[in-house]
C-alpha cells in the first residue's frame, strides 16, 4: 500500500534494506534531485541506466513493483530528450488545442517508450478543468487540457487508452479538482470551497468512469468545505474519497494519494497520522516521494504507524484487505503478476 521514492541511480545497500523492510507496492522515480538543488541526478541519467535500475528493482521484488513516473508532457516530463530519451510530449494545454486523435497518437508513442524501459505506471493524465488559468500548480504550468470539461474528458480518455494499449497504467488526477485553486498544495493549505465548479470539475471523472475506466485516480490535498464541511484535505476525507468517488461516481479501481509530504499535508498533520487518516478515508496507495530530503526513516515510521493502527483496531484488517486486493487486481490486469 506504499509507493515510495529513494535517491540513487542504482540500488545501494541502504535502499535495498529499505525495500526489503518496507515491502512497498512500488516506487516512484525522478530525474531532478531536490535536496542538492539539481546538482546531481535523482534516479535518471540515460535510457540504459534507467533500464538497469528498474531491472535491479524488479529482481529483488517478491511481488513485481509498480514503477511510477510523471510524464504528463510539456514541463512535466522526467524522461527528457537531454537524457537521451525520445519523448517530447506536448503539454496537456497544447494537446487540448488539437484533436483527441492527435493526443492518442502522441500518448501512444510516449507510452511505448515508457514500457520499453520498464516503467509500468505513468501518473497522468491530469483531468483538472482549467477553471482558473493562473492556477500556479495547474493552469500556469499548462497542465490542463481545457476549460471545457468535455474537451478534458475526450483528451484524457484518449491519453489513458493509449497508455493501456501499450501496457502502461494511467491515473486520473487530481480528484475532486485542482483547476480552480489560487494556491499550490505543494506549498501549503489550498482551499477551493468558493471557486470549485462541481458539475464541470467532476464531469471528466464521471464520463471516464461511466465509459469503463478502472485503472487509478489520484486524490488532491485541496480543502473543499462544500464537499466536506470539516475542512479536511480531500485525501483524508471519507466524504470525498469514499462517499463521492467510490459511492456516488462508482469508481472501483485503485485510489492513490498525491505525495503525502506536500505542504498541504505536513503543515497540519504528521506523516504517520496523515497516512492513517488517508487509509481510513478510502485511499489504497499512499505516495511518499521522499523527494525533499535524503532522510528515508519517515517511511519506516509510516509503516509502523499503520501496523499499530491496525493492531489497535483504528483501521480494520478488512479495510487493508480491500486495498490489497484492488492493488493486486491492477497488477494482474497489466500482467505484472499471474
Amino acid at each position: 500500500m506504499l509507493l515510495i521514492g529513494f535517491p540513487g541511480e542504482r540500488l545501494d545497500g541502504e535502499t535495498v534494506a529499505l525495500l526489503d523492510d518496507i515491502a512497498p507496492g512500488g516506487v516512484i522515480l525522478f530525474d531532478y534531485d531536490l535536496p542538492s538543488g539539481g546538482a546531481k541526478p535523482r534516479n535518471i541519467t540515460s535510457p540504459e541506466q534507467l533500464r538497469a535500475l528498474i531491472a535491479e528493482l524488479q529482481a529483488q521484488a517478491e511481488i513485481a513493483y509498480f514503477i511510477a513516473i510523471d510524464v504528463e508532457g510539456g514541463l512535466i516530463n522526467r524522461l527528457k530528450p537531454s537524457y537521451g530519451f525520445s519523448i517530447d510530449l506536448p503539454s496537456h494545454q497544447e494537446l487540448g488545442a488539437g484533436t483527441a486523435a492527435d493526443t492518442r497518437a502522441a500518448a501512444s508513442a510516449s507510452a511505448a517508450e515508457l514500457r520499453e524501459v520498464g516503467i509500468n505506471w505513468n501518473l497522468a493524465p491530469v483531468v483538472d478543468v482549467n477553471v482558473f488559468p493562473e492556477s500556479p500548480a495547474i493552469g500556469a504550468l499548462e497542465r490542463s487540457f481545457s476549460a471545457d470539461p468535455e474537451v478534458v474528458a475526450a483528451h484524457a480518455e484518449a491519453f489513458a487508452e493509449a497508455h493501456g494499449a501499450a501496457g502502461v497504467i494511467s491515473v486520473l488526477k487530481h480528484f475532486p479538482g485542482h483547476g480552480s485553486a489560487a494556491g499550490d498544495t505543494h506549498l501549503g493549505v489550498t482551499d477551493v470551497t468558493s471557486s470549485f465548479e462541481r458539475e464541470d470539475e467532476l464531469a471528466p471523472y464521471q464520463r471516464l468512469i461511466e465509459d469503463g475506466y478502472e485503472d487509478a485516480v489520484m486524490t488532491a490535498h485541496i480543502v473543499n468545505r462544500d464537499l466536506d464541511p470539516s475542512g479536511r484535505p480531500a485525501t483524508l476525507s471519507t466524504e470525498i474519497v469514499t462517499g463521492l468517488l467510490r459511492e456516488e461516481l462508482g469508481f472501483e479501481g485503485v485510489i492513490l494519494s498525491d505525495d503525502m509530504q506536500m505542504g498541504a499535508i505536513v503543515e497540519q498533520y504528521s506523516l504517520e497520522r496523515a497516512a492513517i487518516e488517508a487509509i481510513k478515508a478510502g485511499v489504497d496507495v499512499i505516495l511518499i516521494a521522499n523527494q525533499l530530503s535524503d532522510d528515508r526513516t519517515e517511511v519506516y515510521r509510516v509503516k509502523q504507524a499503520i501496523l499499530d493502527a491496525v493492531a489497535a483496531g483504528e483501521i480494520s484488517e478488512d479495510r487493508i484487505y480491500e486495498s490489497v486486493e484492488r492493488i493486486l487486481e491492477l497488477k494482474r490486469r497489466y500482467d505484472l503478476i499471474d
